[in-house]
């Protein structure tokens, strides 16, 4: 249908009433079975997709729509922190939305946020969908992913493979051959799948005898910390966190029952977080500058705004940290390599 579809046109098709259309498009409560006939309606008649392409083009509400998969995250500070800086000087404000790590959540407060009428919205995923690029197409609003990457959708990340290689192959050199990779789920691309499969790549390439085991964690400290036992059962010469926040989960456990950090086994992370240089032992990990991703998604999302398409560099540095929480087993410790066969 063309731009001169109403509200009137999308409440008949969906059998409702004009006031229920209304109440859904500003986020208002109606029934779940009324919200799948409007969506539908609203997707036949390109309703959607030209109000709000019509309303961008009239007016500028100054306001970014913002979704975090969580708010308790040392990441999501930074990147909100890199996203202000480019923002607030040119008097944007941010609307925010936590899906509390779950896909269906994150693509409701998408929809919602667009419905609202903000200018674009940045988006920190936890795993693209096919309804994601549904919305991108669909949507008037301009919107970038951090945290996940797809050709089909405007995003920028750091290079996890890259950063998962860069630590595997690091640790191979330091004489290590039996590692645990605490990791999420690979419903999160990025971390759950590319981080992981970097650090199993860089690790074993070339080393018959290097053996990568796999436990599964949440992304917080204390699902880490309750899954350490399981993690020590497997006996590693080192443990490596996907995370900085699993890998200090870890180490509290170890402290806690006199395990000797790196003597008797080593642990790394990867973020760079400020408390991995404060705790003890140090925390050897690679750095990635969150707040340098929420400058560069800011800038891309103006730009997008301006309809400026050529855009600087979105490629993200790493930066390896080496600290004090690995043992160099290539050069031994009282001329032996150790595991962790007496602590279990």
């Amino acid at each position: 249908m063309d731009d001169k579809v109403t509200i009137t046109d999308v409440a008949r098709l969906a059998g409702v009433s004009k006031s229920t259309v209304s109440r859904y498009l500003n986020n208002g409560y109606i029934s779940v079975e009324k919200q799948e006939r409007v969506r539908a309606a609203i997707a036949e008649t390109g309703f959607k997709s030209n109000f709000f392409a019509k309303r961008l083009k009239t007016k500028e509400s100054k306001l970014i729509g913002i979704v975090l998969p969580r708010m308790d995250s040392v990441s999501v500070g930074k990147l909100l922190s890199g996203l202000a800086r480019i923002f607030e000087p040119l008097g944007y404000q941010g609307l925010l939305l936590v899906s509390g790590l779950s896909t269906e959540k994150e693509l409701q407060n998408i929809e919602s946020l667009q419905q609202q009428g903000v200018d674009g919205i940045i988006v920190d995923s936890v795993g693209i969908t096919g309804r994601h690029k549904e919305i991108a197409k669909n949507s008037g609003v301009p919107m970038v992913i951090t945290g996940q990457q797809d050709k089909e959708l405007d995003c920028i990340k750091i290079d996890d493979y890259g950063a998962g290689h860069m630590m595997g192959a690091y640790l191979r050199g330091q004489g290590h051959n039996r590692a645990v990779f605490a990791g999420v789920t690979e419903t999160d691309t990025a971390v759950g799948i590319e981080r992981r499969k970097g650090f199993v790549d860089g690790f074993t390439e070339g080393e018959e005898d290097a053996t990568v085991d796999f436990v599964q964690t949440g992304f917080d400290f204390l699902s880490a910390y309750n899954k350490a036992a399981d993690i020590l059962a497997c006996k590693p010469s080192v443990i490596v966190g996907a995370t900085d926040n699993i890998s200090l989960g870890i180490l509290r456990y170890l402290h806690e029952r006199g395990i000797e950090v790196p003597k008797e086994v080593s642990v790394t992370g990867f973020g760079g977080y400020d408390v991995g240089a404060v705790v003890y032992p140090a925390l050897t990990t690679i750095f990635f500058d969150y707040e340098l991703v929420g400058m560069k998604a800011a800038q891309f999302l103006l730009d997008k705004l301006s309809g400026k398409e050529e855009h600087e560099d979105l490629s993200m540095p790493l930066l390896f940290v080496e600290r004090e929480s690995v043992r160099n087993l290539a050069k031994g410790m009282d001329g032996e390599k150790m595991g962790l066969q007496s602590l279990v």
